[in-house]
């Protein structure tokens, strides 16, 4: 007869756990009676140590074995039988330096030399064994016998008889078996309530459907483009997608583990440990921008969701940009027409000779500020990315002007990366100058090169940042876009703010750089990013820069003039 295994779930788990109940328990009982043997040796070997060292702390025990001699009434077989018979003890033997028996359960073996060699006990050493003497097999112990001034004088050896070893394990097995029989019924109706409990939970499906459903499962969470990250109540991860693997820059083995452990502090960390509040939160993971929301879990856990919005926070600051430029060309073309105006003005009054002067003038003093900036800065993406915000501060009535330290190569690794990061910099000093204006403000860009590093700094003469917050503003989330003039905002700020020096501080650590924020000499702040590995070693070297004709800085090492300011002449006379 043929004996069929159950498909349903249930049925299945309820044949398991009775197997493995009895097996464990056959199991579990058989190795506790091998070693019971030894553990109940072990207690006899102990307790007869317990009397033997009882015995040798009776003071006058040590001066009747000095005083007295060797008899079957004298004090010491007294003493001994006295402790033999209150303890239970096989016998109790109280043996002088040379090895003489002093007290015996036979009287006639007092005076004769112990059959097992003492030398352990009488240099000072406490000892436990089985072993065979004149009465048999016994656990005994032997510790050393000392006199008041603590001189060793003898020893006392205890023994356990073994009969009574061997009949306290016949007498345990009963009880054991009685144990494992109730523990065995206690499996089994445990295991019927499982298998009850599991057959509602999971309406009697197969495993073959639990399968299905599982792969499924797993189809669905790898192959979304949005990342998932599941935690249980300790806030270990129990469940990580690809595209949240990907999105963290964390491997497969993140699971099982702490946020702690797997990522670094930030507000990412804070963010999917529910430790910030909201939904739809931005964070800044490994220069990447992230949407993410968290959801708790009725067993105490949550799942937490991350959206990529890269690519849309990078199309939102083209089209920042893209509007900044349109700004600018919106004042330009005003400013063009008020200097058509003016040569009209020129021309009809018959000046023509100062008509040609003006357009001239214009002219050269436009295509001599942009030859100057592109040649300090070689790369047509960053010479290009002045030029721009030179017009763009113009609009707001801010002067941007270039170092006469800069000047940078073609050599650039990725240009993309010191656009992102000098495009932030100057915003944010734009931003923060802006906010308190007054008729000198301005913005200094300073680009250089230190071998294959490229050094980049920003400064302003705006309100600057306090020292407590010098840190906090690379957090994602936090944001020195002011409202209005006033002290630099502690709130966070609103959703889309609060990530661009947060990217800058991701771009330069990427590099193995920093990014840093100091105070101005004569007021404002100055931001340093360094970029190691930014440049080609192989690329042509930097000429050595130029004199440059501007006047002497007067503010705190910042030029007054420099050829970026000739761009901003249009803007600024508006």
């Amino acid at each position: 007869m043929r004996i069929r295994w159950p498909r349903r779930v249930s049925a299945q788990v309820l044949a398991v756990q009775l197997t493995i109940t009895v097996g464990v328990m056959v199991l579990a009982t058989g190795l506790f009676l091998a070693p019971l043997s030894s553990e109940i040796d072990n207690q006899a070997m102990h307790k007869a140590l317990s009397i033997a060292q009882a015995t040798a702390a009776d003071p006058g025990l040590a001066r009747d074995l000095q005083n007295t001699e060797p008899s079957p009434r004298g004090p010491v077989q007294e003493t001994a039988e006295r402790i033999r018979r209150a303890t239970g003890a096989l016998y109790v033997v109280v043996l002088d330096r040379r090895g003489v028996r002093w007290s015996h359960t036979n009287a006639d073996r007092i005076g004769d030399h112990v059959s097992t060699d003492p030398k352990a006990a009488l240099s000072g050493q406490q000892v436990m064994q089985i072993d065979v003497g004149t009465l048999g097999r016994s656990a005994r112990a032997k510790v050393p016998l000392r006199d008041d001034d603590g001189k060793i004088v003898g020893a006392v050896s205890v023994g356990i008889g073994y009969g009574s070893v061997r009949d306290q394990l016949l007498a345990t097995l009963p009880r054991l078996l009685l144990y494992a029989g109730m523990a065995l019924a206690v499996g089994v109706l445990a295991a019927i309530a499982v298998s009850r409990s599991l057959h509602r939970r999971t309406h009697g499906v197969a495993f073959a459907d639990i399968s299905a459903l599982l792969d499924e499962r797993e189809a669905m969470l790898h192959g979304i483009r949005e990342g998932v990250v599941a935690f249980d109540r300790e806030g270990r991860i129990r469940l990580i997608n690809d595209e949240a693997r990907r999105l963290l820059g964390v491997g497969a083995d993140a699971a099982g583990h702490t946020l702690e452990e797997t990522l670094p502090a930030g507000r990412t960390t804070e963010v999917l440990a529910g430790r910030a509040d909201g939904a739809d939160l931005l964070t800044v993971s490994g220069g990447r921008v992230l949407i993410a929301n968290r959801m708790p879990t009725k067993d105490g856990g949550a799942v937490a969701t991350l959206r990529d919005r890269t690519e849309l926070e990078l199309l939102g600051r083209e089209l920042n940009s893209t509007r900044g430029l349109l700004d600018a060309l919106r004042a330009q073309d005003h400013e063009h027409a008020n200097r058509l105006h003016t040569l009209l003005g020129l021309l009809e009054l018959g000046l023509h000779q100062r008509a040609a002067e003006f357009i001239a003038g214009l002219t050269d003093t436009h295509r001599a500020s942009a030859e100057q900036i592109s040649e300090r800065v070689r790369d047509p993406l960053l010479s290009a990315l002045l030029v721009g915000k030179a017009a763009i501060v113009a609009e707001r009535g801010v002067s941007l002007r270039v170092s006469p330290q800069t000047l940078l190569s073609e050599r650039v690794v990725d240009p993309r990366d010191l656009v992102t990061v000098l495009g932030n910099l100057i915003d944010n000093a734009l931003d923060a100058v802006a906010s308190h204006p007054r008729p000198d403000s301005f913005v200094e860009v300073e680009l250089r090169a230190e071998g294959t590093t490229a050094v980049l700094r920003v400064s302003d003469n705006g309100p600057g940042v306090p020292p407590e917050m010098r840190e906090q503003i690379f957090a994602q989330g936090w944001s020195t876009k002011l409202p209005a003039p006033g002290p630099l905002s502690t709130t966070p700020p609103p959703r889309g703010r609060g990530i661009g020096l947060a990217l800058v501080r991701r771009l330069a650590e990427r590099y193995g750089g920093m990014a840093r924020v100091t105070a101005r000499a004569g007021g404002g702040a100055v931001f340093t990013v360094i970029l190691p590995e930014a440049l080609d070693p192989d690329g042509a070297p930097d000429p050595a820069p130029e004199p440059d004709p501007s006047p002497t800085p007067t503010d705190g090492g910042h030029a007054d003039n420099t050829p970026i300011q000739q761009l901003t002449a249009a803007g600024e006379s508006r």
